[in-house]
């Protein structure tokens, strides 16, 4: 049995729709799009990549392929601030597992989890590139280093307003 995809809400279809068509060309666009849209709603929905494929004329195969297939792309809901431990050698030998634990038990959720408010996401990469300053962790991309666990926590607080 296929289930059909809810709607899109009016004015997520407008800001999708302004996005899509900011973009002339076919699937040489693509990546771009799904670029503005996910910055836009934090997340690919299936309705959007529904959408994208139906006004832009792309098989959403193809779609999905390329949305799969790069990490900076989310097929489920992330948080307001996506945070991520880096957890490359450098950044290993230097304790990030513990920065891990410290932030899974400050936000209450696991890797890969969203809290239920929508704020936070946690999230962790083999190699963020900047070794020196290990260990690292990005907040909505901005990035921290030479941290401790406690220093990680700390650093949340500058997202709690």
């Amino acid at each position: 049995m296929i289930v059909p995809l809810p709607e899109l809400a009016e004015e997520t279809r407008a800001k999708v729709d302004r996005i899509i068509d900011a973009y002339e060309g076919g699937s040489e666009v693509l990546v771009p799009i799904l670029q503005d849209v996910n910055a836009s709603l934090n997340w690919l929905p299936p309705e959007v990549l529904m959408r994208i494929s139906e006004k832009k004329r792309i098989p959403l195969e193809h779609i999905l392929r390329i949305a799969t297939f790069y990490k900076a792309f989310s097929l489920t809901p992330r948080g307001k601030y996506v945070i991520t431990v880096c957890l490359g050698t450098a950044c290993h030998v230097k304790g990030a597992a513990r920065i891990v634990d410290r932030l899974e038990r400050e936000l209450g959720i696991g890797v890969g989890e969203t809290t239920p408010d929508m704020k936070y996401s946690l999230e962790t990469v083999r190699c963020v590139g900047c070794c020196g300053l290990s260990p690292v962790v990005t907040v909505a991309e901005e990035l921290y280093g030479n941290l401790t666990p406690t220093a990680a926590a700390a650093v949340l607080n500058r997202y709690a307003a």
